[in-house]
């Protein structure tokens, strides 16, 4: 059975409820360096999730995922302006950790490890629109398709995997070395999904 068949019937206030009790949620809180703030932004219409790591800091004090040069860079990815990505029936944004996890010699911490097996299992079923996952980096890339390779070989996987998910870097600057080291990810896994981004969209 699909999640989209599996979610049939399911009461909008189910996700309501849910998205109620993910905001509320204080579990890390005693291991963050600030007041827990989760971040999600999802409904049950939304064509597109967008699985990526977990808020940074601008994303932390606005409330709004990828509301940073990221997520700029993301949306140049996919070939879509900031209307079409903030419009809740279009995309879905669930990261592996909802919460700012802090920063260690300036780079973001990952994911707290208790938010997604805690959340994502009473999440996906409740996105029953959603046409195209894309994972965006390697923490979500491992939840969702159970893979220990690296990062490259993971996007460079493309072919081997149905159209309704995608591998991606994670759009961060700090990327930009290994946008240069692999320009066949621009060539050819950035038309794709462009194409399939818009095919979602319908």
């Amino acid at each position: 059975m699909t999640r989209a068949a599996s979610s049939r019937g399911k009461s909008p206030n189910a996700l309501e409820a849910l998205v109620s009790e993910i905001r509320a949620c204080r579990v890390c809180a005693a291991h963050l360096p600030h007041a827990p703030r989760p971040v999600v932004r999802v409904d049950a219409r939304a064509r597109i999730l967008i699985a990526g790591q977990a808020p940074g800091r601008r994303v932390h004090e606005s409330g709004l995922p990828f509301d940073d040069p990221s997520g700029d860079r993301l949306r140049g990815w996919m070939g879509i302006y900031r209307e079409t990505f903030y419009n809740q029936e279009n995309i879905a944004v669930a990261a592996m950790g909802f919460c700012y996890p802090g920063t260690v010699n300036g780079a973001d911490l990952p994911p707290r490890k208790d938010c997604a097996p805690l959340w994502r299992p009473r999440l996906l079923p409740l996105l029953g629109g959603v046409r195209l996952t894309l994972l965006v980096g390697a923490y979500a890339q491992r939840y969702h398709l159970g893979v220990r390779t690296g990062l490259t070989d993971t996007v460079r996987a493309w072919r081997t995997r149905g159209a309704g998910v995608m591998a991606l870097p994670h759009p961060s600057w700090r990327n930009t070395a290994w946008l240069k080291r692999n320009p066949w990810f621009e060539a050819e896994v950035l038309p794709l999904l462009r194409a399939r981004v818009a095919s979602a969209l319908g």
